[in-house]
């Protein structure tokens, strides 16, 4: 089956007089793995079980392979979806919770029996047909689900925070197996979670959300090093983010903010004719030392230290503000102390300016 395009134009979904979903209007393209990443009660969930069908918007159109499916229900959608509790039947076997969608369309018995197999050799547990839920662990029960939502041959796949119900380890295992999956089915799939490790690791494009407004959708990368609100330059990775008003003498831009002081901008950094401005720059990005001319540089003592196994994350106190920053670590690192004094230092290219 070709892989098909989900587009979303201009949803709105209320509960009562309360907003969910405010004019969002996305493109998952054809075979792409798309998160909708954000915070709880961003509204992810609920515009992922609209797409499936369980919810119903007042306005605006969903369209899956070029069909609009606005007021189709969610069996004639051709859509498959995992739970977050995975949602299987406990009295059933493996096999009979997989065959349970085939069953329910009626297919022949040879057939069914034919598709449980597959979908069980796509997830890896051939051998399990017979055991029942409780015998077999989280992760295998993860698997299960998604094998039972393969078997119906779904044109999308919807992943409601599949992952989140399994330890540290086996998320990181699982998180590989799911994009296993989808490089070799080539399906498009929507996943749909609030951690940001998960999204960035797995998916092709991301779309920020909060209360229900689409913040910015683009690649990990393109979040990560080009956020467009502050918003997403928080929530997405950690951020330094320093706000005040733009200072110019003669070919000198400063940037005077009530907490830090007075800040020289890079001359790299097109500030143009704006009174008052917001950085923001990754802890990873900030350099301990002077650093060359035309960095951004500061002057702090160290505040605390916060050791992260491969690297150490400070907190300067700069001004009156907290500056912080990411190290490296290495045994032949020494551990800065509570009140040194420390020079800081951030290349032009990592400084943007947040509208």
């Amino acid at each position: 089956m070709d892989p098909v395009k989900v587009e979303l134009h201009n949803i709105e979904l209320s509960y009562g007089t309360t907003k969910v979903l405010r004019d969002i209007s996305l493109t998952v393209e054809p075979g792409e793995f798309f998160a909708l990443l954000g915070p709880s009660g961003s509204g992810k969930s609920t515009l992922l079980r609209l797409i499936a069908g369980f919810n119903q918007h007042q306005a605006g159109r969903v369209l899956i392979g070029g069909r609009d499916v606005t007021g189709i229900p969610p069996w004639k959608r051709n859509v498959g979806m995992v739970f977050q509790n995975y949602a299987l039947w406990p009295h059933m076997t493996v096999a009979q919770n997989v065959a349970f969608g085939l069953e329910e369309r009626r297919l022949a018995r040879e057939e069914v029996k034919r598709k449980v197999a597959e979908a069980l050799e796509l997830v890896g547990l051939t051998g399990y047909e017979a055991r029942r839920p409780s015998q077999i662990s989280g992760g295998q029960q993860q698997r299960v689900a998604l094998a039972r939502t393969l078997a119906i041959e779904p044109q999308v796949l919807l992943l409601d925070e599949p992952l989140s119900n399994l330890d540290a380890k086996l998320r990181v295992q699982m998180r590989r197996e799911l994009l296993r999956l989808h490089k070799r089915l080539g399906i498009t799939t929507i996943f749909v979670t609030h951690d940001q490790d998960e999204a960035m690791t797995i998916c092709d494009r991301i779309a920020v959300l909060d209360q229900g407004v689409v913040k910015q959708v683009g690649t990990p990368l393109e979040l990560f090093d080009r956020p467009s609100n502050r918003f997403v330059a928080q929530f997405v990775g950690s951020v330094n983010l320093i706000e005040g008003a733009v200072h110019r003498s003669g070919d000198v831009t400063s940037l005077v903010s009530p907490t830090l002081g007075e800040l020289r901008l890079p001359q790299a950094l097109k500030v143009g004719d704006l009174p008052r401005i917001e950085i923001a720059f990754r802890p990873h990005a900030v350099a301990f030392g002077e650093g060359g001319h035309d960095d951004l540089r500061m002057e702090g003592t160290i505040d605390s230290a916060e050791f992260l196994g491969e690297f150490v994350r400070y907190e300067i106190r700069v001004g009156d503000a907290i500056v912080v920053a990411d190290r490296p670590h290495s045994r032949a690192h020494e551990r800065l102390s509570k009140g040194r004094a420390v020079n800081l230092a951030v290349s032009p290219a990592e400084v943007r300016i947040i509208g």
